[in-house]
């Protein structure tokens, strides 16, 4: 048994060949971290708790603190298919739910823009395994809020593709559904910036332990394997707090913020390749104290695990580490003149600014050593 199948909820279950290839397969370079740890371990060991069951996770952090890559590593363990919906502000049911399409003629199929043929092309010929969103992602190239904005589109126009014509009409699943229906991970990102109570209401009701989804076609309800990993960011952009009744129907909530050190100069270690420990502690020291400078100024901006990676890898590549500081880090936090000026100082108050400096004469000192 490898160290991740103890936790694996259905071992019984059948899936398909498709489902299997949607369970995320954990990369060499993946650092389990204690919430990953404690959170597979408390889901296993209430999992035939009934209403003590876990199955709503929430992980609350600033971006970059590796949410994502947790939702996607608690799939590997717990075995089930991973899938994803991005939430945007004008969300609406038919985002939760999906949405019924006329089935129309292959002379008004003919009349429409290519573009909208080939969509439409695309949903008749699916199997019902994906759903309408994705389709539409995988044709028009599109992300997923642009499919949700073109499918509302399609929607609109339907009754004009009828051309008053009897039609047969078809329901298409959103994510959400498949995922609710066929039992999957599904990783639910910033529900907090959705400004419709109506669709925040539908999506409370389906977290329910015992919940269901009312579809145009059927009731559905909750498959017992269902797990939502609900995401959010702090301080993100047109967010608001997490609604109340949706932070109320979650049973297990983690605070994400930066590992401890020595975790992120192992996981930039696994990410690049990249293998002198003193540089490395001290790129990792200057996100932390860059990270903290953030929060007790009110900068917007964050210093997190990604900005670790890329600084990491652009020294790795021979970049000043002072210099790429500012275009992997800083810049990314902040361009306001005053702020970074608030930066630099929590920078050289922790005497960073002149072991960045050291990192730069190493490296110039090994370079004339490998010489020919």
């Amino acid at each position: 048994m490898t160290a991740y199948e103890q936790y694996e909820l259905s071992p019984a279950r059948q899936l398909t060949e498709a489902e299997k290839k949607l369970i995320w397969q954990k990369p060499a370079s993946h650092k389990v971290s204690e919430e990953e740890q404690r959170i597979s371990k408390e889901v296993k060991r209430n999992w035939h708790r009934g209403e003590m069951k876990i199955a709503n996770i929430l992980l609350e952090g600033d971006a970059g603190s590796g949410k994502t890559q947790l939702a996607k590593a608690l799939s590997a363990n717990f075995g089930l298919p991973y899938t994803k919906v991005t939430c945007f502000a004008d969300m609406d049911k038919s985002d939760i739910i999906g949405a019924i399409l006329p089935v129309i003629s292959s002379e008004q199929l003919e009349k429409l823009e290519p573009a909208e043929q080939a969509v439409m092309k695309a949903l008749y010929e699916s199997d019902g395994f994906q759903s309408a969103t994705e389709i539409l992602m995988n044709v028009l190239g599109m992300t997923q809020e642009q499919a949700g904005l073109k499918m509302k589109q399609l929607l609109k126009h339907a009754s004009e593709y009828t051309d008053g014509e009897a039609v047969e009409y078809r329901f298409y699943p959103s994510e959400i559904v498949r995922a609710y229906q066929q039992g999957y991970l599904l990783e639910i990102q910033e529900p907090n910036v959705i400004r419709d109570a109506a669709v925040l209401m539908a999506l409370n009701s389906a977290l329910e332990l015992d919940g269901s989804i009312n579809l145009p076609t059927e009731m559905i309800r909750r498959h017992q394997d269902f797990i939502a990993v609900i995401t959010t960011n702090r301080s993100y952009a047109g967010a608001r707090p997490l609604n109340e009744a949706l932070r109320d129907r979650v049973q297990h909530s983690e605070k994400m913020d930066l590992p401890a050190k020595e975790t992120m100069m192992e996981r930039a270690m696994s990410k690049t390749g990249y293998a002198d420990e003193e540089v490395l502690s001290i790129l990792a020291e200057s996100i932390m104290v860059l990270d903290q400078a953030a929060r007790a100024n009110a900068i917007k901006g964050v210093a997190g695990m990604r900005s670790l990676f890329y600084w990491t890898d652009a020294v790795a590549g021979g970049a000043s580490a002072k210099e790429s500081l500012y275009h992997k880090v800083i810049y990314k936090i902040t361009t306001d003149p005053e702020e970074i000026k608030i930066l630099e100082e929590a920078l050289e108050k922790h005497g960073l600014i002149a072991s960045l400096e050291g990192v730069v004469n190493e490296v110039k000192k090994n370079e004339k050593i490998t010489m020919p």
